[in-house]
C-alpha cells in the first residue's frame, strides 16, 4: 500500500528536480562562497579564525544551555501534570534559589563577554598598518586609493568584469563561472603577512565593504572615514561584496582581493606605475572627433552603459542621453557639471574620479552617437577649468 506522503513526495521532489536543473551549474570558489554554505568561513587571518572559533564556542554553549533548561522545564511539566495526581505546590520565594539563578547566568554572560571583547577590540586595533588603502563606494564600483606603505599614489576604479553583467542581463543561461558576478577588471592587490589598513568611506550612499574571508566588514558612509585592518596569512584570491543595499544595481558591486608575495607586490607596484604614467594624459592636448570617440565608447561601455543601456535610451528612471537636452547643448558646461557632480540627489552619481579626459572622452561620445550627431567634441581643457566650480 502506498504511503499517504507519496504523492506529495514526488510532487517535492519534482519541483526540487525542476528547480535543480534550473539553477546554475557552479562549484565552489577558492576564496569565496562554497556550494550550500552555512557557516563561516575558516578565514586566512587570525582575525577569521578567532571569529570562527567564537561563534562555534557560543553556538556549542548556547545549544546546551537550550537543551539543558527546557528538558528540566519539560520534565517538570511532564513529571508533575495534574493528570496523574500532582497538585500545585504552594510556597515561597527561596534566597538561595534566586542567587544561585542570577550568579550562574552572570558568570556565563561574562565567559562569554571576555573573548568576545578581546576580539573586538583586535579588530579595532588599526595601528602601526604596513600599508593603509582608502577604499571609496560609489554607485556601483569600488575606489582603490594607496595612501601610504608601497604603492602610495596608486589609484584606480574597480568594476565588474562586462562579460559577467552581459551574461547577468542575457539570463545566464546553462553553466556559469566559477566566480560569476565577483570577477572584476580591477581587483585590489595587497602583499602577504603585512598589516593592511583599510579606510572606507563613499561617494553617494551608504556601503559597506566586506571580504568573510579576512573577517571584516565595515561601512562606507558619505562624509565619513572608517576604518578596519586585516593581515592575510597566505596568498590567493578572496571575495566579497557590498553589504549594504545601495541601489539597483548593488547585486553587481563585487569585491575582489588578490593576496601575493612581498616580491609579487613590489613587481605589481612598479608596473602599475608604468601604466600610471603612461596613461597620464595632458589635459591640454586637443583631440580629433574619432580619436575621442574611441576612447569614449570605452569609458561609456564601463561605467555608463549599465544605467543608460548601449543604445542610450536608459530604463525606467533612468533618463535616456539618446536625444537628451543636456547632452545636445552647444553649452559643454551643463553636461560637464553633471558629470562631475551628478544630480537628482545621487541618482546620477558624480563621476569626479574619472580624469579629465576620460571625462570630455565620454561626453563626446554621447554627443555624438545614436541619434546625437552633433559634431561637437569636448576637450580635456574644458573639464579641468570646470573642476572646483
Amino acid at each position: 500500500m502506498k504511503s499517504i506522503w507519496s504523492k506529495p513526495a514526488s510532487l517535492m521532489l519534482t519541483l526540487g528536480t525542476t528547480i535543480g536543473g534550473a539553477a546554475h551549474a557552479v562549484s565552489d570558489l577558492p576564496g569565496g562562497p562554497a556550494v550550500r554554505q552555512l557557516n563561516l568561513p575558516v578565514g586566512v587571518t587570525k582575525i577569521a579564525e578567532e571569529q570562527y572559533f567564537l561563534h562555534w564556542a557560543l553556538m556549542i554553549l548556547c545549544t546546551v544551555i537550550f537543551v539543558g533548561v527546557f528538558s528540566v522545564m519539560f520534565y517538570s511539566i511532564w513529571k508533575h501534570r495534574k493528570s496523574v495526581g500532582h497538585k500545585a505546590a504552594n510556597f515561597h520565594e527561596s534566597v538561595v534559589v534566586e542567587v544561585i539563578w542570577t550568579i550562574i547566568p552572570f558568570i556565563i554572560v561574562i565567559l562569554m563577554a571576555l573573548p568576545a571583547t578581546k576580539l573586538l577590540v583586535a579588530q579595532k586595533d588599526t595601528t602601526n598598518a604596513d600599508l593603509t588603502i582608502k577604499v571609496t563606494g560609489y554607485q556601483w564600483k569600488w575606489g582603490y586609493d594607496y595612501i601610504n606603505g608601497e604603492g602610495e599614489g596608486l589609484a584606480f576604479i574597480s568594476t565588474l568584469d562586462s562579460s559577467h553583467r552581459a551574461m547577468s542581463d542575457a539570463g545566464a543561461k546553462g553553466d556559469v563561472p566559477v566566480d560569476y558576478l565577483l570577477k572584476v577588471d580591477n581587483p585590489l592587490v595587497v602583499p602577504e603577512k603585512q598589516k593592511i589598513r583599510i579606510i572606507t568611506t563613499a561617494s553617494d550612499v551608504i556601503h559597506a565593504f566586506a571580504v568573510p574571508q579576512f573577517g571584516i566588514k565595515q561601512d562606507a558612509i558619505p562624509g565619513f572615514v572608517r576604518d578596519t585592518w586585516f593581515r592575510a596569512e597566505r596568498t590567493g584570491d578572496f571575495y566579497g561584496q557590498c553589504q549594504e543595499l545601495c541601489g539597483k544595481e548593488h547585486a553587481y558591486m563585487p569585491i575582489h582581493v588578490k593576496v601575493v608575495t612581498a616580491a609579487e607586490y613590489t613587481a605589481w607596484v612598479d608596473t602599475k606605475r608604468k601604466e600610471a604614467a603612461a596613461k597620464l594624459d595632458d589635459p591640454n592636448k586637443v583631440w580629433t572627433l574619432p580619436e575621442i570617440m574611441a576612447r569614449g565608447e570605452r569609458v561609456y561601455a564601463a561605467n555608463c552603459a549599465a544605467c543608460h543601456q548601449a543604445n542610450g535610451k536608459g530604463a525606467g528612471p533612468i533618463k535616456p542621453l539618446d536625444g537628451a537636452a543636456v547632452v545636445l547643448d552647444a553649452d559643454h558646461n551643463k553636461q560637464i557639471q553633471v558629470l562631475l557632480k551628478g544630480q537628482n540627489n545621487g541618482a546620477m552619481p558624480a563621476w569626479a574620479q574619472l580624469s579629465d579626459t576620460d571625462i570630455a572622452a565620454v561626453a563626446s561620445y554621447t554627443k555624438n552617437s545614436w541619434s546625437n550627431k552633433t559634431g561637437q567634441i569636448v576637450q580635456p581643457a574644458e573639464v579641468l577649468a570646470q573642476r572646483g566650480k
